[in-house]
């Protein structure tokens, strides 16, 4: 395998003002499976001495005496507290949580906004507006947090860097990063900064959705065996689209991508100094399998003779499963976050599967719903016959060891923050203000006062687009029953219900083809704090809900990751029952509303059917005709 110069991390913030840090530097490391040597400079004096080292097996980052100071260190000065830290990255934020190996317990936790947030109107410092259903980020913002967040929570806790054991991350996914061969995004480039598909396409990004419904057509004349992977369909939000709409629509772009890596990898890069790919990632967003790899050359020459080669040229780096080492903490990444070179750092994993372990779910029959932003369905199983209607099914890619199945709903929270945005009205924000709280909260206590079917609303939750069970990113919402005396909160009611029923088509759809639901566990920041959301899951399902023991799921799912380094836990199954698990109460279904619900259900499956599955192509037309 051959070597190529890295650009140092964490040193890209020096190009964009604001953020300087010290001139950037780089780093020898491993790349994939490209046998290419990039003539770069290498200036950074321990970097040069790792790299003269014999890598320590399991350790690529390290040599022996390294990693021996590094477990000396550990085992004679600190022998009592084991920490591993999770990252969690989100659609607006980043979370760092520092969880103890023992118990699970959190020590500190901290989180820190994008500067640039989700940029899906303008691009930063620009005039350039951005078409509908764009949305990019800034990868500089995924450093700058990592440099706030994880000193923080080390100062916070009062915990020595020697006691922090191993790093796991979590990330929105797929999240695109399109990188130059060293890793250095290429949106950090002047040439590249005014060119919005040089940015980081986030996972919300639906404008590539033309380009999948491309795909998935010639999928099905040719009979790819990955269809039947995801369902029989593939997402707009996935990479081969978005890659092969950057190709359509610029091309120089395109050409100047040596690499295109989902964010969390991509931060796992900057982390370590080597390229690796996630399983996870890989197997839900980019068509990857253990058995098959990716789609094959000659399908992707169908599509494009210009994508047929994306893979070798493009995709590089070895695919590792969920749980894997992905290496040790480079000695200047360790020096800017507070921690010690040669920290043990996890594989990366899609934020909503980190939630899985947190939940202490470990075996099949437990269905894990993530609810924040979007909503995602997950649940492992053993094989079963190929069906329409989920996101995918993955070896290993949720827990080693079983098929993860996913499905999901891409917005949720969403579409509940959109209503107190733009119209909930005056009165409840006057309310919210005066009793010093959120409008969220005025609206689900007063939307609890209102017994289920006492809307007189129906909702169809496509703010967002379908994932499961349609799959179709050109659908958008739909609100019934409307009267001059409908309230904001009954709105607000009926918006949650459309979630619920959501959760339970997918639920359905899963039971119905053999995999197994034994039982509903909810994680997420919606499951933490809307009492009145989790009864309704429950009352429409009709299936008792469990919730996740910590808020922070997904950052303890990836610290859960993360302890499986050094002198951390032997298994992931060791490590979830020490780790993960769930609270005591239990969202127990009342049989009056769930009878009632199932009423409003039929109504609500018969306007999901005819505006989802043919029967009108009215929100297509309409979405048509605001983008012409």
């Amino acid at each position: 395998m051959g070597k190529v110069r890295f650009a140092s991390p964490f040193r890209l913030q020096s190009r964009l003002g604001p953020r300087r840090a010290p001139p950037r530097r780089h780093l020898t490391q491993e790349h994939g499976r490209t046998g290419k040597t990039l003539d770069h400079k290498v200036v950074d004096a321990a970097s040069e001495r790792n790299a003269a080292e014999s890598p320590r097996p399991g350790n690529p980052a390290l040599g022996d005496g390294q990693e021996a100071l590094i477990q000396s260190r550990r085992c004679n000065t600190y022998t009592m507290a084991r920490y591993s830290l999770g990252l969690d990255y989100g659609t607006e934020s980043a979370r760092a949580v520092l969880v103890s190996l023992d118990d699970g317990s959190e020590a500190a936790t901290h989180v820190a906004p994008y500067r640039s947030g989700v940029i899906d109107r303008s691009l930063p410092d620009s005039d350039l507006r951005l078409p509908p259903d764009w949305a990019l980020q800034d990868p500089i913002d995924y450093l700058a947090a990592a440099e706030e967040i994880v000193p923080k929570v080390l100062r916070d806790a009062g915990v020595s860097p020697a006691d922090v054991l191993g790093i796991g991350v979590d990330f929105t996914a797929c999240t695109l990063v399109p990188c130059r061969a060293d890793g250095v995004p290429l949106s950090t480039l002047p040439e590249w900064r005014s060119e919005p598909h040089a940015w980081t396409k986030l996972w919300k990004h639906h404008a590539a959705q033309p380009e999948a419904e491309a795909l998935n057509h010639a999928a099905r004349e040719q009979g790819e065996r990955f269809l039947r992977r995801y369902g029989g369909t593939t997402s707009s939000e996935w990479l081969f689209a978005k890659a092969w709409q950057v190709l359509d629509e610029a091309p120089e772009v395109y050409a100047a991508t040596d690499v295109y890596v989902e964010a969390g990898d991509w931060l796992v890069w900057q982390l370590t100094g080597q390229l690796s790919r996630s399983a996870c990632q890989a197997g839900y967003k980019a068509l990857w399998s253990r058995d098959e790899g990716y789609p094959s050359e000659s399908f992707l020459t169908t599509l494009d003779p210009r994508l047929g080669p994306i893979v070798r040229e493009k995709l590089r780096g070895d695919v590792l499963p969920v749980g894997a080492r992905a290496g040790g903490l480079l000695e200047n990444v360790a020096a800017r976050l507070g921690l010690l070179p040669g920290t043990h750092v996890a594989v990366s994993l899609i934020d909503a599967h980190a939630a899985v372990p947190a939940a202490g779910v470990a075996a099949p029959g437990k269905l894990v719903i993530i609810l924040g932003t979007s909503g995602c369905h997950l649940v492992l199983g053993g094989p079963c016959d190929p069906f329409d209607g989920f996101a995918g099914v993955v070896q290993d890619g949720i827990l080693p060891g079983y098929l993860g199945y996913e499905a999901g709903q891409p917005a949720t929270g969403d579409i509940l923050a959109w209503f107190v945005r733009h119209a909930a009205g005056a009165e409840i924000e006057r309310e919210a203000e005066l009793r010093g709280v959120s409008p969220h909260q005025v609206l689900e206590e007063r939307a609890a006062a209102i017994p289920p079917g006492g809307t007189g609303l129906l909702a169809l939750d496509w703010w967002n687009g379908n994932r499961s069970v349609l799959m179709d990113a050109d659908l958008s919402g739909v609100l019934v029953g409307l009267t001059l005396n409908t309230s904001a909160e009954q709105i607000y009611r009926a918006l949650i219900e459309a979630t619920a029923f959501g959760t339970r088509v997918i639920v359905e759809n899963f039971v119905a083809h053999g995999v197994a639901i034994e039982e509903i566990i909810a994680a997420g920041g919606l499951s933490d704090r809307n009492e009145l959301l989790m009864q309704i899951y429950a009352d429409v399902t009709g299936r008792p809900i469990r919730v996740a023991r910590s808020g922070q799921a997904c950052a303890v799912g990836a610290a859960i990751l993360g302890s499986l380094g050094p002198g951390g836990h032997p298994t992931l199954e060791a490590a979830v029952r020490a780790m993960g698990g769930v609270r005591e109460r239990e969202f127990v279904p009342d049989a009056g509303a769930h009878a009632i619900y199932t009423e409003l259900y039929h109504d609500w499956v018969t306007l999901h059917d005819y505006f989802g599955r043919g029967g009108n192509d009215v929100l297509k037309r309409l979405r048509g005709l605001r983008e012409r």
